[in-house]
Formats: C-alpha cells, sequence, structure tokens
C-alpha cells in the first residue's frame, strides 16, 4: 500500500455563489485526491490586491497517496472545471476557485511547479486564521513555528469575518453506524489488512489486524506443508483466539465500531484444506470448543479477486514464503470459502468482486468499493 500522506489545502471563492463553489471543491478533492479528515470554518475576507467582491476562505486536511506535484494537477483540474479563468497579465483577478496546497507534510518543496510551504502564508490572515481551526500545533517547517505562534505574531490586519455556513465533509455520506463489527475476508493477496486500515481510517475505527507475520511455523508450512500444516492451524487456532477476545473486549469509546481483517471462522476454511481428514476432525472439535461464545461480524464482507490478480498481489508485497504458492491452492481456498458462505446463511454477507479494482491505488475504485459495501 502506498504511502498516506497528510496534507493541508487552502480553498477561497469570490464568484457568484461562492460556499457552493467551495462545497463542490471539498466535493471534487475527496473524490479526486484523497480522504478530507478536517474542515475548517468559513471565514469572509476582503479581495487582496485587486478590487473585487469579498473571497470566503477554508482550510481543510487530506490525506493522499498521491505526489505533490499530482496533486497540485489535480486541483487545477478541479478550479478549470468549475469555471476558472486565468489571465496571462500578472495581475490578481476574481475567481470561482482558489485552491492552494499549503503544506504537503513537512516537506519543502521548490521547483518550477510548486512551492510547498505556500510562499507568504505565514503572513496572509485568511489562510492563518482557517487553518488555525483544524492545525493549531502544525509547525512551519521554515519558519519552525506553530500555525497558533504565526497567528498571533500575524501583521495582516485586514478584516475577517467568520461565517454562521458549515462546508460537510463527503465521506459522512458514507454509514456503517448500523455495524458495531466488520470483518474484512477474501483470499491471499485480495487486501484485505489495505481495505481495514483505509476504512479504520477514514471511519474511526478501531482496526484488528492478524498476526500471522509472527507465526514461526507459517514459512515452514509453505516448505513442507504436510509436517506442519497441523502445528501451523493449531498456532493460529490459539493466537487468533486470544488476539479477537482481547480487542472486542476492550471498550474503545473514542472509535465508531470495530474492523478487522479476518474473521476467525477462516480457520475451520484453511484447516479444511490443509489437514488429513481424522487431523480436520479434531481440529474442528477443538475449534467450536474454544469459539462456541466469540462474537461475530455484523456485516461479513468477501473479497473476490481472480487467480492472476492475487498473485499479481502476492508477488508485489515481496513476501519470500508466499513467493511460490500455486494457483491450485488458491482456488481451495476461494472455493473454501464460498462453501463456508453457504453454509452459514444466518451472516450478513456481502460478496464484492473486485478483479477488475485497484482500490489501493485508484481512488475512484476505493469509494466504488465503499458504497457497495454500504448498500
Amino acid at each position: 500500500m502506498s504511502d498516506q500522506k497528510h496534507i493541508y489545502i487552502g480553498l477561497g471563492s469570490n464568484v457568484g455563489d461562492r460556499l457552493s463553489y467551495l462545497q463542490l471543491a471539498i466535493d471534487s478533492i475527496h473524490y479526486e485526491v484523497g480522504s478530507v479528515l478536517k474542515i475548517s470554518s468559513c471565514y469572509q475576507t476582503p479581495a487582496m490586491g485587486f478590487e473585487g467582491d469579498a473571497f470566503i476562505n477554508a482550510c481543510i486536511e487530506v490525506r493522499t497517496c498521491l505526489s505533490a506535484e499530482l496533486v497540485l494537477s489535480k486541483l487545477l483540474q478541479i478550479e478549470e472545471q468549475h469555471g476558472r479563468k486565468r489571465f496571462d497579465d500578472g495581475q490578481y483577478h476574481a475567481r470561482t476557485l482558489d485552491l492552494d496546497v499549503l503544506f504537503y507534510e513537512n516537506e519543502i518543496i521548490e521547483n518550477q511547479i510548486l512551492s510547498v510551504p505556500h510562499p507568504r502564508l505565514e503572513q496572509r490572515r485568511f489562510v492563518l486564521q482557517p487553518l488555525n481551526d483544524i492545525a493549531p500545533d502544525l509547525i512551519h517547517p521554515i519558519q519552525k513555528e506553530s500555525i497558533s505562534t504565526l497567528l498571533d505574531f500575524c501583521q495582516d490586519q485586514s478584516p475577517i469575518e467568520k461565517r454562521k455556513e458549515s462546508l460537510q465533509n463527503p465521506l459522512q455520506r458514507f454509514d456503517f453506524s448500523a455495524f458495531n463489527f466488520i470483518a474484512i475476508e477474501g483470499n491471499i493477496g485480495a487486501g484485505k489488512s489495505s481495505l481495514t486500515q483505509m476504512m479504520a481510517e477514514d471511519f474511526n475505527a478501531k482496526p484488528i489486524f492478524e498476526r500471522f507475520a509472527d507465526n514461526p511455523f507459517l514459512p515452514k508450512f509453505y516448505k513442507d506443508k504436510e509436517r506442519y500444516a497441523f502445528a501451523l492451524e493449531m498456532s493460529f487456532l490459539a493466537d487468533r483466539y486470544q488476539q479477537i477476545s482481547d480487542d472486542l473486549s476492550q471498550l474503545d469509546l473514542f472509535k465508531d465500531f470495530i474492523i478487522a481483517d479476518y474473521d476467525v471462522f477462516k480457520s475451520l476454511i484453511f484447516s479444511k484444506i490443509t489437514l488429513q481428514e481424522d487431523e480436520f476432525l479434531l481440529y474442528r472439535t477443538l475449534f467450536y470448543q474454544v469459539y462456541k461464545d466469540i462474537k461475530r461480524p455484523d456485516l461479513y464482507v468477501y473479497l473476490h479477486q481472480n487467480i492472476d490478480r492475487l498473485q499479481q498481489n502476492i508477488k508485489k508485497r515481496g513476501r519470500n514464503y508466499e513467493r511460490n504458492l500455486e494457483s491450485d491452492y488458491l482456488d481451495k481456498i476461494h472455493f473454501g470459502y464460498l462453501d463456508f458462505i453457504k453454509n452459514n446463511p444466518q451472516f450478513k454477507v456481502k460478496i464484492i468482486d473486485i478483479s477488475d479494482r485497484d482500490f489501493i491505488e485508484n481512488r475512484h475504485d476505493y469509494l466504488w468499493l465503499l458504497q457497495h459495501i454500504q448498500e
């Protein structure tokens, strides 16, 4: 999964229905750039550097996997799509939208197309005031002062008026409040952990990640399946129980729901494939004894990827012990999941085919996937 960057964008408009233009900008940034995390209040200020109607300004915090240059390109496209006209006379003009990259993490970027942090923002109250709403402790990497301190010492005395109207975060249009516990499932390499991480960050959820990387039997199993299958499945049985019991019992009052990148019943799916029949019967008996009172997810999401895509994803993440996984083994896992889903109709299940989607690298595909989970 690409590194996610926290960036800050300034928004302004002084033409037409200014608040509507700002909301359109936020909606477009949500769709094209990344998840909008925070939105400031709106502030009205006079036009600077030219005669024109007053601006309404705001700032937003966004999490994105795009480079700073690509973010700028997206913002310029959004301005143009919503009627921004540019002139070559070197003068300031009225504009439907003015979108600026203020900060890109704590990086200092200076090239032919981009200057970050945005030049002279510490001299502009119409930038500092809304930015102070959402990031008062953010440190300017050049000035070495916090936004709140820069605002206190800003010499810009232009009048500024806080508006009563507010802008809406597009993420609020997704509502997972009906669920206390969501499990994301799928074959090896389907993207379960990535989706769990992304949704946890976007929707204030407590994430639970399977601790397979710490299992000492897993690399051994891939080298000698028959010898280590039972030891592997028993170790997963114990570890999954311990982890899920601890995490589900620890109530987090500051999180809206729990989301996990596995469901404990995957133990039965994998053990049925890897174990001899007599071993599996013993294992299944132990499983139901251990998990008889375990909490089940309110929503079970199964991500379907075709085998070719799975193998591409497995190769991309570069775990040595997975590099020789055979298509036949992945096929068995897939049909094992489908058999489990078919024989457990009491679960609320969403099967979503993402074989032609890349929700990690493609923002549109991620939003498409959220919509299908919510429906």
